[in-house]
C-alpha cells in the first residue's frame, strides 16, 4: 500500500523535501542550499536548472533518509517561493533566462508607468494587488521586452510562463503538463480573483500573450504524475500552494478571523477572511488563501520585507553576535529605560507604507545605548510592524472584531523573549505550534487529503497541537507610548 506523503519546500535560498507516514510523522527529509545571482543593483535572479537539480536531490535524499522507494508514495504535495517568474521553451522544457526571483525590482518603471496612466484602480480591482515590481506579471513583461527573440516564440506558443510550481511540475511530468494552482496565479497581476481565470484585458496591458500562461486548478486537484525514469515509478501530484497560502493550511487557519504570521527572512501575515473577498483601504493585498473543491476563500495579507534579516544585520553587518541564536539573550539584557527604535528600511517598507524609497534609520540612542539596546530594537521592530498590519487588518474587515489570536511560524518563533514581547506589543495571544514547519505540512495535507490518506480540513484542524501560547503581558500606558514612539520614527523615514 501506498502509505506515504513526500512534500517539496521549494525556497529563495534553499529547498527542503520531507516524507510523511499516514500519521502525519516526518520519516525522511533532504535539504540543499542553491546559489543566488545579482547581476545588478535592485536585481535578484535563480538558475532554475539549479532550483531543478535541487529538487530532485533533496527528493532523493529523503526518500532514501526514509528508507522507501517512490513506489511507496501516495502523493506529491508542492509549495514554492511565490511571484519568482520563468520562462521556458515548450517542447524542451529548457529555460530560457534565469528565474527573476521575488525580491527583484527591476519592474519598478514599468509600474510606475502603469501608475501614472491611473491603471492601479483597475488592477487593484481583478488581482487584489498593488502596481509592484514584488509580483510576476512585471518580471514577465521585462522578460518579454528584453530576451532576444522571446516575445515572437511566445506569441507563437513555443514558449511557456510559469511560477517555481508550475517550472517543476513540468518537470516532473516531462512536459505533460502546464499547471498551477490558484494561489501561485493570485500573485501574478494576471489572474482575476473574483472570477478565478487570467484576465485578458490586464494580459493585454502588461503585454503578455495569454498562451503562455498555465492552466489553474485548485490547491487540492490532479496536478499530473511524475515521469517513472526519474525517481522510478510515477507518483501524482495532488497538492500546491504558495509558501504563504500553504502556512495558513498547515497551521490550520480555515476559519475566517483566523490569522497566521510566518517569521523568517521577512514576514507574511495572511488574515483568513472567509468567502468574503475584502477590498483594503489601507493598501494591503487582497489574495486568494485556498481554493478547494471550487469554492475560492481569500485573505488580506500584509507584506514585511525585513524580519529575521534584522537580526542577520546585527550578526553581519554590526557584529553584534556570532550566531542569531544570541540575539535573545542580548535583547532582554538592555537597559529597560532607554527605548530605542529600529526602522529596519533596508529595501523600503512593505505594508502598509509600500515605500520603497524609505530607507533605515535608528531613534533614541544615547551615550549609554550598547549592543543590547540595538538587539530589542531589532526584535521589537518585527513586533511593531506586524502591530501596523493588525491594525490595518482590522480597519479594513468590518466584519470582524477584536483581536485574533494569532499564530505563528518560521525560524524566530523559537525565542520565546520575541513571541512574549510580540504578544505584549499586540495586546493579543500568540500561539506557537509544536510542529514548526508549518508551510511544508501545508502542502502534505493537500496532498495526502487529496489522495484520502490523512483527515479533511476539520479532522487536521484538531491534529494541530499548541507548544506554548503567550499572553500579553505589558502595561497598557507603556504599550501606548512604546507604539507611538514607533509610529512617530516611521514617520520620519518615509520618504514623502
Amino acid at each position: 500500500m501506498r502509505g506515504y506523503i513526500l512534500a517539496i519546500d521549494q525556497g529563495t535560498t534553499s529547498t527542503r523535501s520531507m516524507v510523511f507516514d499516514q500519521d502525519m510523522r516526518v520519516v525522511g527529509s533532504g535539504q540543499r542550499e542553491f546559489p543566488q545571482h545579482f547581476p545588478d543593483s535592485g536585481w535578484v535572479e535563480h538558475e532554475p536548472e539549479d532550483i531543478w537539480t535541487s529538487v530532485t536531490e533533496t527528493i532523493r535524499l529523503a526518500l532514501a533518509n526514509a528508507g522507501i522507494a517512490a513506489s511507496d508514495l501516495a502523493a506529491i504535495g508542492i509549495t514554492n517561493q511565490r511571484e519568482t517568474t520563468v520562462v521556458w521553451d515548450k517542447a524542451t522544457g529548457k529555460p530560457l533566462h534565469r528565474a527573476i526571483v521575488w525580491q527583484d525590482r527591476r519592474g519598478a518603471p514599468i509600474c510606475e508607468a502603469l501608475k501614472e496612466k491611473g491603471l492601479e484602480p483597475l488592477f487593484a480591482a481583478r488581482t487584489g494587488l498593488l502596481l509592484d515590481p514584488y509580483f510576476a506579471g512585471t518580471k514577465l513583461s521585462w522578460l518579454l521586452d528584453h530576451v532576444d527573440g522571446l516575445r515572437a516564440r511566445a506569441e507563437r506558443g513555443e514558449v511557456c510562463f510559469g511560477t517555481v510550481d508550475s517550472f517543476l511540475i513540468y518537470r516532473l511530468t516531462g512536459g505533460r503538463r502546464h499547471v498551477t494552482d490558484a494561489t501561485n496565479a493570485s500573485r501574478t497581476l494576471l489572474y482575476d480573483i473574483g472570477r478565478n481565470c487570467w484576465d485578458e484585458e490586464l494580459a493585454g496591458i502588461l503585454n503578455v500573450p495569454m498562451a503562455m500562461l498555465p492552466e489553474v486548478l485548485d490547491c487540492a486537484a490532479d496536478f499530473g504524475v511524475t515521469d517513472a525514469a526519474l525517481f522510478g515509478a510515477e507518483v501524482p501530484i495532488l497538492g500546491v500552494a504558495g509558501d504563504q497560502q500553504a502556512a495558513v493550511i498547515g497551521n490550520a487557519c480555515f476559519e475566517p478571523g483566523m490569522m497566521k504570521s510566518t517569521y523568517g527572512t521577512g514576514c507574511f501575515a495572511l488574515l483568513n477572511t472567509g468567502t468574503d473577498r475584502v477590498a483594503s483601504t489601507n493598501r494591503l493585498l487582497t489574495t486568494i488563501a485556498y481554493r478547494l473543491d471550487g469554492v475560492t476563500t481569500y485573505a488580506l495579507e500584509g507584506s514585511i520585507f525585513i524580519a529575521g534579516a534584522a537580526v542577520q544585520w546585527l550578526r553581519d553587518e554590526m557584529g553584534f553576535i556570532k550566531v542569531a541564536s544570541e540575539v535573545s539573550a542580548l535583547a532582554e539584557a538592555a537597559d529597560p529605560n532607554q527605548r530605542v527604535y529600529l526602522v529596519p528600511a533596508f529595501t523600503g517598507l512593505g505594508a502598509p507604507w509600500w515605500d520603497a524609497e524609505a530607507r533605515g534609520a535608528i531613534f533614541g540612542l544615547t551615550r549609554g545605548t550598547g549592543p543590547a539596546e540595538f538587539a530589542r530594537a531589532a526584535l521589537e521592530s518585527v513586533a511593531f510592524q506586524t502591530l501596523d498590519l493588525l491594525d490595518a487588518m482590522q480597519q479594513d474587515w468590518e466584519g470582524h472584531d477584536g483581536r485574533t489570536v494569532l499564530r505563528v511560524d518560521g525560524g524566530m518563533v523559537a525565542s520565546n523573549w520575541t513571541m512574549q514581547r510580540l504578544a505584549d506589543i499586540l495586546a493579543a495571544p500568540v500561539d506557537r505550534p509544536v510542529f514548526l514547519e508549518t508551510t511544508i505540512l501545508g502542502a502534505a495535507w493537500l496532498a495526502a487529503s487529496r489522495a484520502g490518506l490523512w483527515p479533511d480540513a476539520k479532522g487536521f484542524s484538531a491534529r494541530w497541537h499548541r507548544d506554548r501560547r503567550f499572553e500579553p503581558a505589558m502595561d497598557t500606558t507603556e504599550r501606548a507610548q512604546a507604539t507611538a514612539g514607533w509610529r512617530d520614527s516611521v514617520r520620519r523615514c518615509l520618504s514623502s
